[in-house]
């Protein structure tokens, strides 16, 4: 109705997300004020991330933890970097290497890995000594750490590059459903991948049927 809910006080905020805001004072310390406009988590850290997933991203003394909606940390500040929890766990680095953690704060991959991403389809994307390959939600390494690069599962599958820079797709098994012999090569999507193949441009299903744009 174009009300002012909450005065302009701020030297900060952030939009809200999950019911709460991060709101920055002249200190430059962060905390979080619910739709009321009152403070519920006090601006005591130095960074504040928005909740995910009913968790937020907090620092102290340049680490980093996780604290829940009624301000209370979950996870101790003790990690060098962090992200944001996504399909319940959260990637955080430790000694320059990356793992996962639950929303207990309990570590589910001990930090072993040069970089991790996010999970996707219930499996995370891993990287050790420059090969890459995927773990579930226990911690356990699916798929060895032994392609060149690989790409986030989507529909099931996972493109994959092999050392000769060719490109085709695996399944949850690990297994080559479809050969590296793809130039280029991008997600599925609505059942079909694109695919590049000596400068030309297709589509292929999830059986490896080619269909060549004329």
């Amino acid at each position: 109705d174009g009300k002012e809910i909450i005065p302009c006080k701020y030297d900060h905020a952030w939009s809200f997300r999950e019911g709460l805001a991060c709101v920055r004072q002249p200190n430059y310390k962060r905390g979080f004020i619910n739709k009321d406009g009152k403070l519920v988590i006090p601006c005591i850290y130095d960074i504040a991330v928005s909740f995910s997933e009913g968790l937020a991203r907090v620092y102290l003394n340049g680490k980093g933890g996780f604290i829940n909606k009624d301000g209370k940390l979950v996870t101790p500040c003790i990690y060098d970097d962090a992200w944001d929890f996504e399909e319940g766990l959260a990637r955080v680095q430790l000694n320059g290497k990356w793992g996962f953690i639950n929303k207990d704060g309990k570590v589910i991959t001990p930090c072993k890995y040069d970089h991790v991403l996010y999970f996707s389809e219930g499996l995370a994307w891993v990287q050790l000594n420059g090969k890459v390959g995927f773990i579930n939600k226990d911690g356990k390494e699916i798929i060895p750490c032994k392609y060149d690069h690989a790409w986030s599962f989507r529909e099931g599958l996972a493109c994959v590059r092999q050392p000769n820079y060719k490109r085709g797709f695996i399944n949850k098994d690990g297994k080559l459903v479809i050969p590296c012999i793809y130039d280029n090569a991008w997600d599925f999507s609505g059942g079909l991948a694109w695919v590049e193949l000596n400068g030309k441009w297709g589509f292929i299903d999830k059986n490896g049927t080619e269909y060549w744009e004329e």
